[in-house]
This record gives structure tokens, sequence and C-alpha cells, in this order.
């Protein structure tokens, strides 16, 4: 399992380019790979009901895509069995004003997770190096910097103790249209419609011209990048999955030990 879903990270110093990279997974049958999310949805509620209880470590899940790509589906399926208590998720808007008169990293350090808790950023800080970017929202000599202050924020939560697992949903341009014509045609998806979406469609290949540079100058040994074929979504929540679990179980986390002898004890 492990040596499938590694060949999705991508290695430090790697030149990314997401053209030439698949957007449906293989590897793995379909119902072998439900048998296994299966089991890993268990052990990943349980790795993290461990953590919760060391309380000496953190797991920022970072998830980005293009629009129709499913973050939401995907923390939906694969956190189903994780406790609510000990689970965070937060989606980045566009900055209030608040936020505009301070660093771009200020309204996100406050939201990434303490010792014991899993936090999931739907969007992130990366918006200040995509859509900043390919809209034009900052100049130029601003944003180029903010790869380099990206490595330095992040290495510094994971010397804090904070795990920091980052996946970029990997969709087609034909497989987003299909996903956008069917909020159109559905009354139940609609909703999840704005005409904005066909604007930032057209803006696809400065998106990837984006991600690629992101994914290349911000993929690290402490924060790796993951690049998730997922048109399949069974494939991307197995995917997903497997690494967060595999991310934990090499924490080596253990309970704590106990600060009383429990055979001096009855419960009437």
């Amino acid at each position: 399992m492990k040596h499938l879903v590694d060949r999705h990270r991508i290695k430090p110093k790697s030149r990314v380019d997401l053209n030439k990279i698949p957007t449906r997974g293989d590897g793995i049958d379909k119902d072998k790979a439900h048998h296994q999310l299966q089991k890993m949805a268990k052990e990943l509620a349980d790795l993290q009901e461990l953590m919760y209880a060391e309380n000496k470590h953190a797991l920022l899940i970072v998830l980005q895509a293009m629009d129709a790509g499913g973050k939401d589906s995907t923390i939906r399926e694969v956190l189903s069995q994780v406790n609510p208590q000990g689970c965070r998720v937060h989606s980045f808007k566009g900055p209030s004003s608040l936020e505009r008169s301070h660093d771009f990293l200020w309204r996100i350090h406050k939201e990434t997770p303490e010792r014991g808790m899993i936090c999931v950023f739907n969007r992130s800080h990366y918006e200040d190096v995509g859509i900043v970017r390919v809209k034009e929202l900052a100049p130029d000599v601003v944003w180029k910097k903010r790869y380099d202050h990206i490595n330095a924020f992040e290495k510094m939560l994971s010397d804090e103790g904070t795990t920091i697992v980052k996946f970029f949903l990997h969709i087609s341009k034909d497989y987003q249209k299909l996903r956008l014509q069917r909020r159109l045609d559905r009354a139940d998806k609609l909703w999840k419609f704005s005409p904005d979406d066909l604007a930032e469609r057209g803006r696809w290949d400065a998106y990837m011209k984006a991600y690629n540079e992101a994914i290349s100058r911000c993929t690290t040994k402490d924060a790796p990048w993951y690049v998730i074929p997922s048109e399949r979504r069974w494939y991307r929540d197995w995917a997903v999955t497997s690494v967060l679990v595999n991310t934990l179980r090499g924490l080596k986390m253990k309970y704590p030990e106990p600060t009383i002898d429990p055979t001096k004890f009855t419960v009437e």
C-alpha cells in the first residue's frame, strides 16, 4: 500500500508539471481499495484518539484543488469516523479588511491546530501564491517572496510539533466541465454553482502554472506535497487516507503513562 501512495509524493527540489501527471489513479482495484479504506478509517480514528491522549503532536492537513476538485467530499469521506472533538475544519475565503491589514500568514497561523488536534485547511495560505498571482491582486515583487515565507512558516510549525501533509486533488479541465455542468443540472447541487466558477475556469492554464511553481518550491521533507489523482473518488479517498494513516503511524505515539495504580481503586 505504502509504495503505491508514495509515488504521489513530490520530492523536494522536483519540477512539477501537472499536465504530465495522471488525474485517474490506478494500481489497485476498486473492491480492494474499498475494503482497505474501511479498515484504515477505523485506524485513523484510533490514531486520532491516541494523538489527543498523548498531547505531543498536531496534524495539519492542507487541501488545494481547482474548482469542483472534490475538497469538500474528501473531508467528508476521509474523516467520517474521526471524533469531531479532535478535529477541526477551516475554510479560507477571501480575506476580511482586518485580515488584509496584517501580513498574509496572520489569519493562517491563528487557525493552526493545537497539540492533540487534527486541523484541515480547505484552501490555505497557498491561495496567496495562487489566486493572488493569477488575478494580480498583489504585485509580483510581493507574492514572489511568499514561497520562502511559506517554507519558513511550515518549518517552524514542524519544529514545534505540527505534522503537515499537503494534498493537491488533481483533476482535468474536461472533468471539471462535467462536475460544473452537474451543478447546473441538479437542483440539489445548484446552490454550489457560481458564475465566478466559469471566469475562474477561463484562467485554467494560469492556475496550472501557479500550482506547478507553488508545489515545486514548497514541497519539503517536513511539509510534503502529494498530487492525488482525483477523478476516481474511491481512489482519491483511499490514497488520502493511506497517507494520513502512514503519517500518523510514523509518529510512534504512545498513551500517557498512568499516574495512579489502578489496582488500588474499585468502582462500586
